[in-house]
């Protein structure tokens, strides 16, 4: 894939997961639909943040999980700015993207050990499922809560109209 389909991607993926994320109350940051679940701010703020791995593959060429800076979200505000911020940088880094860099080999890291090496070109696009994933589980736990869901591709149950 080149980087103007992957822009076009994130773009197309933007607005339903900014619509998404601008609906989430701070109250409801810390619930769980399981014990085992992750808390729905943290996954809010996950589904924030994976536009800045891309960034990172472009730029870094590496993630190492022991040193890798998660940005602080303690309100909705942090939570869509977070979003507005790694957006723009990932758009900006995919079109100022090298062939160099999109053919050189990520590293995902833990305490140094490599966990994944992959070309940059080759996992955008499964980084990209990844965070479409999370945030379908984030609507999961929207519907839970009874947060309005926005339409993502096709009106939701919330949506007035249908």
């Amino acid at each position: 894939m080149t980087t103007a389909t992957f822009i076009q991607e994130l773009e197309a993926e933007a607005s339903a997961t900014r619509k998404c994320l601008a609906n989430i109350p701070e109250d409801k940051f810390e619930f769980k639909p399981h014990p085992t679940s992750m808390a729905m701010g943290y996954l809010a703020s996950l589904v924030a943040e994976i536009p800045l791995w891309i960034t990172y593959m472009l730029k870094e060429g590496e993630i190492e999980f022991n040193t890798f800076q998660h940005r602080e979200i303690k309100t909705n505000k942090d939570l869509v700015e977070a979003f507005d911020e790694n957006m723009s940088g990932v758009l900006a880094a995919l079109k100022e993207a090298t062939t160099e860099q999109m053919e050189r080999t990520f590293h995902l890291k833990s305490d140094g050990k490599i966990l994944l090496a992959e070309k940059v070109s080759a996992y955008i696009g499964p980084t990209l499922n990844h965070w479409i994933h999370h945030r379908g589980q984030l609507t999961v736990y929207m519907r839970i809560c009874e947060i309005k869901v926005p339409s993502i591709y096709g009106p939701s149950g919330d949506d007035k109209q249908y």
